[in-house]
């Protein structure tokens, strides 16, 4: 089997902006490691203020040429995006696996997710519309004109590196504005592979531009207080959320925002045990448990605590630990060293409380950032892992004997990104749907992002939507006029 790295050679390792792969300004590199080794696997440019203006620059002077390109012609090239990325999905996927360190199988899956942003903006490009109507007082006709918002910045997360820009940046074009991507310094390769294919494709110049950087304040900052930015989508932690909305308040940018998430789980005593059981799993153990939409907290019914729990703990001892390239493995490394240590710090929290570990709990020796899969029962509510979000291969089990008890302990969060309830009762499944304080519900079902739907939280997990026809709306502003006619 060929390197993975072969798939996107030195010369494209650098900065993409405009028509150009060049080197930061300043010379500097850092380096990109393999989770699953700890060893580095290449070195990308770093850029710092100097190149993020840059980058802008080419956003800005391209951003006329792209808003009056017919959509059709927008169209047919998110539809080449998509045709590119399915076509080299097995190449794309082993070098999503070698930066991030999740298994093939999810690096496929994360592939072809990607992919379908593409393919869903392409045929919402040209269905973007506005009104025209007579007022009803009569006298003149209201017109509204929708247009790109302008140059929009993007800042993307580690743990799905082709979903997360794919799902910012097909909207943008697909509405007409061009785009600064500025991907997570653990991932930033796949990032730079999407750039050349874009590029492949015949995407013009200046529309897609990416800035790798280890110094993301500062360049972020600098892109953020220009007055040529017109809109941030940032999909990352609540707390980096909030920071960057102060700094677009300034501005009164238009913004996006995906942040942190604490889901809860709930299992009812009728629902069916097969179905909560693989759902949980999904839920859980879908991209190592680094996801956003994670089951953070699973709260099952007191009659079926004791079966679900042996059944969820037997499912999760069986999973296997290793390398996301090798075969057979279902669990790949953390993405760093920082994010075992802070979960292995929440178990040994959670057990100081009292908690039992039914598996796992204790990281394997060797290199590499590994976690192994671990359940745990009897958690405190005090247990910080039930507040925080866990981001890894970790669920606590929390009895429950009322939906009342359940919806608040399940709401008791500063979060409202994603909950799951399991049941065959559907007045109870459609009572959870609206008491749930969040964004997206999961009925009987661990997996629920789409790009067809409407994905986004509510309270301090977001705000907007990302995906479906809201989708591209958050790139769009209107313009409203009155015309006279007696």
């Amino acid at each position: 089997m060929s390197d993975p790295m072969d798939v996107l050679p030195p010369e494209y390792r650098r900065l993409r902006i405009g028509d150009a792969w060049r080197d930061a300004a300043s010379g500097t590199t850092f380096a990109v490691e393999d989770p699953g080794t700890g060893k580095t696997i290449a070195e990308v440019a770093d850029a710092d203020v100097v190149d993020g203006l840059a980058a802008l620059d080419a956003a800005s002077t391209a951003m006329p040429g792209w808003a009056a390109t017919p959509p059709r012609r927008r169209s047919e090239l998110l539809t080449a995006t998509y045709r590119a990325l399915t076509e080299r999905s097995e190449e794309i996927a082993r070098l999503i696996t070698l930066e991030m360190g999740k298994p093939l199988a999810e690096a496929r899956g994360e592939v072809a997710y990607g992919a379908e942003f593409f393919r869903w903006f392409a045929e919402e490009a040209v269905r973007v519309e506005g009104r025209y109507s007579t007022a009803p007082t009569g006298g003149y006709r209201i017109l509204t004109v929708p247009k790109p918002v302008g140059p929009c910045v993007f800042v993307t997360p580690w743990n799905f590196p082709l979903a997360m820009g794919a799902r910012k940046i097909a909207p943008a074009l697909a509405a007409g504005c061009t785009t600064i991507t500025k991907p997570a310094g653990q991932t930033p390769l796949t990032m730079l592979l999407l750039a050349r294919i874009m590029e492949e494709v015949g995407v013009p110049p200046g529309v897609v531009n990416v800035v790798t950087t280890k110094r993301s304040g500062e360049v972020v900052s600098a892109l953020l207080a220009d007055a040529r930015t017109r809109k941030l989508s940032f999909t990352g932690s609540t707390e980096v959320g909030r920071v960057l909305l102060r700094q677009a308040a300034d501005a009164v940018l238009r913004t996006s925002m995906e942040l942190g998430g604490n889901a809860a789980l709930i299992v009812c005593a009728d629902a069916d045990l097969d179905v909560a059981v693989d759902g949980a799993m999904v839920a859980k153990m879908r991209n190592i448990g680094e996801s956003c939409i994670a089951a953070n907290r699973i709260y099952v019914e007191e009659p079926v605590r004791e079966e679900f729990t042996a059944r969820f703990a037997e499912r999760m001892a069986a999973l296997s630990v290793g390398h996301g390239l090798d075969d057979g493995v279902d669990v790949g490394a953390l993405i760093d060293e920082a994010s075992v240590t802070t979960i292995g710090e929440l178990v040994a929290d959670a057990v100081d409380r009292g908690a039992r570990v039914l598996v796992g709990g204790e990281r394997p020796d060797g290199p590499g950032h590994f976690y192994p899969p671990t359940v745990l029962v009897d958690v405190p509510d005090d247990a910080r892992m039930l507040q925080a979000e866990i981001f890894g291969p970790v669920a606590p089990i929390i009895p429950f004997t009322s939906d009342d008890e359940v919806l608040a302990k399940a709401n008791d969060t500063e979060h409202g990104l994603v909950g799951y309830v399991f049941t065959r009762d559907l007045q109870r499944a459609i009572r959870f749907t609206e008491g749930l304080e969040t964004g997206m519900v999961g009925v009987n079902r661990g997996l629920i992002s789409d790009p067809s739907a409407p994905f986004g939280g509510v309270k301090q997990s977001g705000i907007g939507k990302e995906g479906s026809h809201e989708g591209i709306l958050e790139y769009l502003d209107l313009t409203y006029a009155a015309i006279d006619l007696p």
